[in-house]
């Protein structure tokens, strides 16, 4: 194939021009989405009102996204895209149903099942896609669904590589895209009350920040890993931050999967069922590899980076130096910012009272996803998934006007509505492109340092070490023909 844009590589198989030629027809390069005239959110809206969408991946996340799209009076789910047979097929039944029951007679049945996103990016009546496919296609779909003139939301992180993460954010500007990353934490209503709290200087200078970041132990020790443990040899590498790679066995590839598909622009595995099998075994069980996805940044820093950053006031920029353990000073991988707050990565929230002591022994912390704030005037948590919001003095939650609940509720996030909204307005989205290419970005600075085992300095504006070997991994050669 060739290669005709500096900023993005084009669909393999084809040039950048006969894609965009077979996916838009002439003169359809930057059209707009269908927009909303006088739609509110929620309310009634009409079948020409409605914004075209198709879903790129229905594993157990995209069925969640499948649902909220399918119930949603403003979408119309046109076409699930998933390489696997028995998803698509399973997404589009389930759309069929849906519409079945809550929009009789209104011509229902119309929901396609594609093999191939391109497909569904050469379709004129899809103003949008929703992408929930593994880490490693999130910013080559991106690029091409910017490519192709549709507005794009897509899952966290959004790339696997720094240089990824870049190419991103500058497709979706040069091709006028909206773009919204799935950090839905940014869009509850209670973790927004506490991060405008600590970004208005509400907590006072902010000194710590504490984020969880687990090493690969308690995934590959877990039961479905167990018949591959001398692969793994979790003497030498459990306690591993970083992705690694595992030379699995090769196994048959079931049925109705293109295996060779889904590895896509990827460095070749051979396929295994710890990678993808049905029915899924949980979110993200290919996070584990380097090939596919980024280890504990797709486990936690990309839930936690959107909502500490934007606290921070750092959301388009990020940290300027990177300090491992190794190196002294800090007893965990530790990220230090401009005005001099340090984001400290922990493997549990015990290390927070026993290796720190920044709060009391009798705090109660909870919660797979968001940070710890240690400030002037206290501390506060914007915790979620098992967890609820915590802090000191009581005071604090007074001032916010802000009652302690049980457990932040997830779903109570906007964060549909938000991307909704800017389809309508072309504004910009609580979670846009160059946000979701900082939060993203933590996670690849944290991996880069541990694998390398040594501190490093990042400008945050040129996006460069000062280190030649840390630079050479902000990128990865990617499998022909995805060139």
């Amino acid at each position: 194939m060739s290669q005709t844009n500096a900023d993005t590589p084009a669909g393999a198989g084809m040039t950048r021009r006969s894609f965009l030629k077979r996916s838009l027809g002439a003169g359809g390069l930057l059209l707009a989405p269908t927009l909303l005239p006088g739609a509110v959110w929620g309310a009634e809206v009409g079948p020409n009102d409605r914004v075209g969408v198709a879903l790129i991946g229905n594993g157990l996340m995209g069925a969640g996204h499948l649902q909220r799209l399918a119930y949603d009076p403003a979408f119309q789910l046109l076409a699930v895209c998933d390489v696997d047979a028995v998803r698509r097929e399973a997404g589009r039944t389930k759309v069929n149903e849906i519409y079945a029951a809550t929009r009789p007679g209104a011509g229902s049945e119309g929901c396609a099942a594609c093999a191939d996103y391109r497909e569904v990016l050469a379709r004129k009546d899809v103003d949008a896609v929703v992408i929930v496919t593994p880490d490693h296609w999130h910013a080559w779909q991106s690029i091409h669904a910017a490519q192709a003139g549709k507005d794009i939301y897509c899952e966290k992180p959004i790339s696997v590589t720094l240089d990824e993460g870049r190419r991103v954010a500058q497709a979706v500007k040069r091709y006028g895209r909206v773009f919204q990353t799935g950090t839905q934490y940014r869009s509850i209503p209670a973790i927004r009350k506490v991060c405008r709290f600590i970004r208005d200087g509400r907590l006072g200078k902010v000194r710590q920040v504490f984020a969880l970041y687990g090493s690969m132990t308690s995934a590959l020790n877990a039961k479905r890993c167990q018949a591959y443990a001398a692969v793994f040899d979790l003497a030498r590498c459990g306690e591993q931050y970083a992705p690694m790679d595992f030379a699995l066995p090769p196994e048959p590839v079931p049925d109705g999967l293109d295996w060779d598909m889904w590895v896509g622009p990827a460095p070749w595995r051979p396929y295994n069922r710890l990678y993808h099998e049905n029915p899924s075994p949980g979110v993200v069980p290919w996070a584990f590899s380097d090939a596919f996805g980024a280890t504990a940044s797709t486990w936690y820093l990309s839930h936690a980076a959107d909502v500490i950053q934007w606290a921070l006031g750092c959301e388009y920029s990020g940290p300027v130096e990177i300090l491992h353990p190794g190196s002294g000073g800090c007893p965990t991988l530790t990220l230090r910012y401009a005005q001099g707050t340090l984001l400290h990565l922990v493997d549990s929230w015990k290390a927070v009272k026993e290796v720190y002591h920044a709060v009391p022994e009798n705090a109660r912390l909870e919660g797979n996803f968001g940070g710890l704030f240690v400030g002037e005037r206290g501390w506060l948590t914007t915790m979620s998934v098992g967890g609820r919001l915590e802090g000191e003095p009581e005071s604090l939650f007074d001032e916010m006007e802000l009652k302690r609940t049980p457990e932040v509720n997830i779903g109570s996030n906007t964060h549909h509505a938000n991307w909704l909204e800017c389809l309508r307005s072309r504004q910009k989205p609580a979670a846009d492109e160059e946000i979701g290419h900082r939060s993203a970005s933590i996670g690849h600075l944290a991996n880069i340092a541990s694998r390398l085992g040594r501190s490093l300095k990042w400008d945050p504006v040129r996006e460069t070490f000062d280190d030649s070997l840390a630079n050479r991994l902000r990128s990865r050669a990617t499998r022909q023909p995805w060139a």
